[in-house]
Parts: C-alpha cells; structure tokens; sequence
C-alpha cells in the first residue's frame, strides 16, 4: 500500500512540474517575412549598393557622354610697368620710364564637338548598360542577404526545437531522479540509481544552457543582419514549411532570365561591343564649333593707340584625324574583338557553373525532402519507445541505462527530424537564390 502511495504522489508531482516547465513566449513573435522586410530596409549592404545604383542612374546624362556644348565664361587681365624705347619708320624715337600697358579680356564661349565617329552615341548606350549592371549587382546583393536572413531565422527555427528537445530530456531526469529518490526511500532500490539520474540530470541542464548560448548568440547575429538593435528579443515560429513541388527544368529556365551573376555576364559583352563601337569611331574625324561674345580693352602709355577697345562675336571650325599613329588604331581593335570574345566565354561559363550548382543542389534538395519523411517517422517510434520504456521503469521491470538510452534517442530523434527540415528548407532557398527568383 505504501508503494502505491508512493507512485500516485509522484506522478501528482511529475505532472505538475511537467505544467511548470511549459515555455510561454515572452517575446513578440517574428515572422521570416517580417525579418525580410526589415533586412531589405535596413540592410547595409543593401542600402549601399542601392546609392551605388543610383551613382550609375546620374551618370547615365547626355553631358556624360559628350552630346551637348560645353559654355564657359572667360576673364583676363594683365599688367606691365616697363621703361619702353620706341623707334618709328620715319627715325623718330620716344622713350619713356615706368611706362605702364593693361590689357583686359572677358566674355563667354561655346564649344560642341558635333561628330566623333558615333563615339558620343556609343559612350550614351553604354552607361544605359553599366546603369542595368548596376540594377543586377544590387539585384545580386538583396537575394545574397534574403538568403542569410533566411538561412539565420531558419537556423533559430531549428535550434528552438533543439531547446524544447533538451527542455524535455530536463523533464524526463526529473522524473527519473524523483522516482530514483523513492525507490531508494522504500528500500527498492540502490543509491547509486539515485545518483545516476542526478548526474544525467545534471548532463541535460548543461546541454540545455550551452544550446541557450547558441541560439542567443544567433539571435543577435540576425539582428545584425536586419541592422537594428542587437539587444532586441523575439522568438520564431515552431516550424518549417518546405516547398516540395520545385521543378529543375523550371528552375534552369528561370535561372537563364533572371540569375544576376548571368545578366551581368551579358550586360558586359554588350558593353565590350560598344567599347568596340567607340575604338572605331578614332578613324573617323572629329568635328567640333566654337563661338563666343568678347570684350577686349587695352591701356599702352607709349604708342600710336593709347587706349584700345573693342566687343563682338568670335566663331570658328576645327576638324582633326587621325592619319598614323604607329598602327595602335589596329591594335586597340584587336584587343576590344578580343574583350567580347571573352565576354561570350565568360557568359557560357557562368551559364554552365550556375546550371551545375543547381542541378546538385536539387539533389540535396531531393534527398533532404526524404530525410524529412524518415526522421519524422523516427520521431514518432522514438517517442513510442520512450513512453514505453518510462512506464516500465515506473514499475520497476527495466535497468536505468535502457532508460536513458531511450531517453537519448528520443532526444536525437527529435534533434535530427529539425536539421533534416532545416536542410530541406534551405536547400529550397538555396535553389531559388540560384534562379534569381527566392519567394518567402
């Protein structure tokens, strides 16, 4: 009778500490959507290849690239003070010490070169092409860090099943350590059972702590990646959602279109070719107009003019070519031929390396979409065994290592069905960060 007593009072007191143990959320729950949004407004990384974007946005202009008139405004104004010896035509000759001459010119000039060999008009179309560089480069940068952010907030998805997993391992040695502790009272048995369960109780509390430091520790670190303050507290959702209907056909096709490492691979063979369009424009000649508004005043102190003034339009044309210059026109050719023979290399081998990254990572893909399967699977018969073996150790039919070796395998169980979800779910954004397309 005082046996039965006894196990009724413990599991009065193991259910009740079991409610004690439950984990509320003192903290406002943060989406993976909302730890996005955030990322891509605070990101820095983010914000500076957004300003480097609009750099090349104000560089694309029709100044930049030659098309329209330069207008300057000009002043001189010179002086002298010289002892001047003047001899005129008819042998007459005037001297004269400290003879000060002033001169002063101002007014305003236009230059415009109106043809260069269609260099201008290349110049133009290629900062258009460095400006959608630009886009893909920033493009490259948001899915780099939605990745991370992704990537971080899953890994806080899976280390928080971990704690759980550890919180109930903590639960199971209390357990084990109350009913050990009667045992013992009642004479059934040894002390050192009682002190076994201590010692693995105290295992557990210390795995519990160092998985507390690493999922601290990751918290701050996505805090870092949405640029906001390190110290602020939030907890994740419970689980992870994988998309498992992705297609590598659909993939590959996507990735053609819109990874950026490809885009800017084929924005930079059109930036070769008109590179090359401006080499050529050197044969042609260049033409440029000029025209101006100048004011001119003059002041000699020995001469037939003492005072000189004078104001009106100045115009002019100029043409240059070039005839020779020791055969570098045909070399520079040569080399931009070159450069966008390069830049279709270039283009196949970034094509190729992105479609062999995908297609392995689709095989990651499939296997862990299986993992998950099997390690849910294998949740489910430990937690069985587990529950199966307590109720056995309760009545005293089953050694306390058979206990904690189910009580360990439970726990692994639980620990590998969360990195089996966790690396399905990155090896979905993982394939969508390659097809330049990640959805969250």
């Amino acid at each position: 009778m005082r046996f039965f007593l006894a196990i009724i009072t413990i599991l009065f007191t193991l259910g009740t500490n079991a409610q004690d143990t439950v984990v509320k959320p003192a903290y406002p729950l943060l989406t993976v959507e909302e730890a996005v949004t955030i990322a891509l407004e605070n990101n820095y990384d983010i914000r500076l290849s957004r300003n480097d974007l609009k750099i090349d946005e104000q560089n694309v202009s029709l100044a930049n690239a030659g098309l329209l008139p330069n207008v300057s405004g000009t002043f001189s104004r010179n002086n002298s003070i010289q002892n001047s010896t003047q001899i005129r035509a008819d042998g007459t000759q005037q001297e004269l010490d400290n003879a000060r001459n002033n001169q002063m010119n101002y007014g305003v000039n236009l230059g415009w070169t109106i043809f260069d060999g269609f260099r201008m008009f290349a110049r133009y179309d290629q900062l258009k092409e460095l400006r959608k560089q630009g886009d893909q480069e920033l493009k490259l940068t948001i899915l780099t860090r939605i990745s991370d952010v992704m990537t971080t907030y899953y890994d806080l998805v899976q280390q928080q099943q971990l704690l759980k997993a550890l919180d109930t391992a903590i639960v199971i040695s209390k357990q084990r350590v109350t009913l050990a502790d009667n045992r013992f009272k009642i004479g059934k048995a040894a002390k050192l059972e009682l002190l076994n369960a201590q010692v693995d109780l105290n295992t557990d509390q210390t795995n519990y702590l160092r998985q507390a430091e690493s999922y601290e520790n990751t918290k701050t670190f996505l805090n870092e990646l949405m640029a906001r303050d390190l110290m602020t507290k939030f907890v994740v959702v419970d689980s992870v959602i994988t998309d498992d209907k992705l297609k590598l056909v659909d993939l590959m096709n996507t990735a053609q279109g819109q990874n950026p490492q490809i885009q800017i691979a084929v924005i930079n063979k059109k930036v070769a070719e008109l590179n090359l369009k401006q080499v050529r424009g050197l044969r042609y000649p260049e033409i440029g107009v000029s025209t101006g508004y100048i004011f001119t005043e003059s002041e000699n102190s020995l001469g037939f003019a003492r005072e000189n003034s004078g104001q009106g339009w100045s115009y002019g044309l100029s043409a240059n070519i070039n005839i020779f210059n020791g055969f570098l026109q045909a070399r520079n050719e040569r080399i931009a031929k070159l450069q966008i023979d390069n830049s279709g290399i270039f283009i196949e081998q970034q094509t190729k390396a992105v479609n062999s990254r995908l297609m392995a990572s689709f095989q990651t893909y499939l296997t862990n979409l299986e993992l998950v399967n099997l390690e849910k699977k294998n949740e489910e018969i430990a937690k069985q065994n587990l529950d199966i073996t307590m109720e056995k150790y309760r009545i005293g039919t089953i050694t306390q290592i058979e206990v904690r070796t189910a009580q360990l395998n439970y726990i692994n169980a639980i620990a590998r069905n969360a990195t089996a979800q966790y690396n399905a779910k990155i090896s979905e954004v993982s394939l969508k960060e390659l097809a330049g397309n990640i959805q969250f």
